[in-house]
């Protein structure tokens, strides 16, 4: 007896799950062959909420302040006077307070802001006016 071989089962490959946003259309199919059509999946429902307590509001944190906006300038100072700011600083930092000379700056104008309107116009006096730019190079 001879035993015939026997072909082993075909294997089927594993259909694409349909698209759940589109359902795409192909031509037709040959005839006599099934076509079948790609079935939607309901929308799955949005999940439900349970009522859950409230947590108690956090403590509100203090609103931290704006920053001041800064600007930026250039002048020009005679050389005595630019010798005094250094003088001031090195004076500041032997009171263990060492400064900038723009820190330097901004205490005078606070110190000018409180002066009575007389005195204002003593210490303005007592500044001569320097003609304004860029000093040219004596050289």
């Amino acid at each position: 007896m001879a035993t015939a071989k026997k072909k082993p089962a075909p294997v089927k490959k594993a259909a694409r799950p349909a698209s759940t946003k589109t359902a795409v259309k192909k031509a037709p199919a040959a005839p006599g062959k099934a076509v079948k059509k790609a079935v939607q999946k309901p929308a799955a429902k949005p999940p439900v909420k349970k009522a859950q307590a409230q947590p108690a509001p956090k403590p509100q944190k203090p609103a931290k302040p704006k920053k001041p906006k800064l600007v930026r300038d250039s002048f020009t100072i005679p050389k005595a006077e630019y010798v005094v700011l250094d003088e001031l600083k090195q004076r500041a930092a032997g009171l263990t307070r060492p400064v900038k000379k723009s820190e330097l700056l901004r205490a005078g104008i606070k110190a000018l802001a409180t002066l009575p309107d007389a005195a204002f116009l003593t210490a303005l006096s007592n500044v001569p006016a320097i003609k304004t730019g860029r000093p040219t190079l004596a050289g």
